[in-house]
């Protein structure tokens, strides 16, 4: 029986932020829509340098659905993390510079995966030591679904108790074959199986609710996960200069409370928030509710008789 089936839907979507703790501006866009109901959860990238201010946000409220975005890369410029779990080159998880390879075209000739294992498992479990209670993991940039990762990514997830978030059809798996076959072993194994995928479109201003809007009409039968990567103003345009716009635009969407309209489900517009300091507390809301039921509790969509 397919997930959607499972779940009573036709048609739904979880709205997923990615790259939670990469910088404040992600912690705070990711705040701030789930405090409003507009996003359904996000993933941590615990080697970040703004790990901390998430981690806290998630001590304070439980009700954030939060997953570990397993990372093994460190794509920026000038902006860079290291693994948890070791400075020793011969791991194969450090570049020449000290931080993580670049890409995945950079990491998998050096991979040794035992070392990967390693700090996969430090992430996860410096998370929980930190107060978050994952619900799912995911791959920041696929490295995590490379062949020789593949089924320890299904591994963790079972040995913590998590949900692997492995969409059924995507295009960009590292290699397609075994990846199919990872996703035939969950099927086998009863496990939920997201069956599409959707991403941040990389759109200018005067597109994004044209481009956003079509593709929530398009959501196709089933349940599809839509990864997010929206980011308030500030630090992303010094980090990203050439993806900021998409992110930063993705947020005030999101913030506008479109998509909840589009999806027959009004969500208010998230209010103006004063810039934090870098060392306040983030704020919390005890109106949410978990949403993780596992992989999490998609949004339905409305029919396409009721969307304008």
């Amino acid at each position: 029986m397919s997930l959607a089936a499972k779940l009573g839907v036709e048609r739904a979507v979880i709205l997923h932020v990615d790259d939670l703790a990469m910088c404040h501006g992600a912690n705070r866009a990711y705040l701030d829509l789930a405090a409003a109901g507009a996003v359904t959860c996000g993933s941590v990238m615990v080697p970040c340098p703004w790990f901390r201010e998430i981690a806290e946000a998630a001590a304070t409220d439980p009700a954030l659905d939060l997953g570990i975005h397993l990372t093994l890369t460190s794509e920026w410029p000038h902006y860079r993390w290291r693994p948890l779990s070791t400075t020793s080159r011969a791991s194969g998880l450090i570049d020449d510079d000290g931080y993580f390879w670049r890409d995945v075209a950079g990491l998998r000739p050096h991979l040794v995966p035992e070392a990967a294992e390693t700090e996969l498992r430090a992430q996860i479990e410096h998370a929980r030591a930190a107060g978050i209670e994952p619900t799912h993991i995911d791959a920041h940039m696929a490295a995590a679904m490379l062949p020789e990762l593949i089924d320890l990514h299904v591994r963790l997830a079972a040995d913590y108790g998590v949900v692997p978030v492995l969409p059924r059809a995507i295009s960009w798996a590292p290699q397609r074959a075994s990846y199919a076959d990872a996703v035939a072993r969950l099927d086998t194994a009863g496990l939920p199986v997201i069956d599409h995928f959707r991403g941040t479109l990389p759109v200018e201003a005067g597109e994004v609710r044209q481009r956003y809007r079509a593709t929530i009409d398009g959501l196709m039968p089933g349940i599809t996960h839509f990864a997010l990567h929206a980011t308030t103003s500030g630090e992303i345009e010094t980090i990203a200069p050439a993806h900021a716009g998409w992110r930063t635009r993705e947020y005030a969407l999101f913030a506008s409370g479109a998509i909840g309209e589009w999806l027959g489900r009004p969500v208010p517009p998230t209010p103006p928030r004063r810039r934090r300091s870098p060392t306040s507390t983030p704020s919390s809301s005890s109106s949410r509710t978990r949403s993780c039921s596992p992989p999490t509790t998609p949004t339905p969509c409305a029919p396409r008789s009721r969307r304008r």
